[in-house]
C-alpha cells in the first residue's frame, strides 16, 4: 500500500536528520569523533530514505495507474 511506503520512507528521513543535528551538535563541542559517527549513521539512513522515496513513489505510480486504467 502506498501510505506504508510514504510512512516508511518519512520516518528514515527523520532519522537521518535527527542524526545530522546529532553529528552538528558534536561538531560544535569539537567532538569530531563522535560527529563522524552520527555523520555516518545519518548518511546511512539518507540512502535507506531514498530507497524508501523511491518504492513509496512507484507504489503510488502503480497504483494510480490501476484506478486510472479502471475508469476507462
Amino acid at each position: 500500500m502506498p501510505k506504508d511506503s510514504h510512512k516508511k520512507a518519512a520516518e528514515h528521513h527523520e532519522n537521518a536528520a535527527k542524526s545530522h543535528k546529532t553529528a552538528a551538535e558534536h561538531h560544535e563541542k569539537g567532538r569530531h569523533d563522535e560527529a563522524m559517527k552520527h555523520s555516518k549513521t545519518a548518511h546511512d539512513h539518507s540512502a535507506k530514505a531514498h530507497d524508501a522515496s523511491t518504492e513509496a513513489h512507484n507504489a503510488t505510480t502503480e497504483e494510480a495507474s490501476k484506478v486510472g486504467s479502471s475508469k476507462k
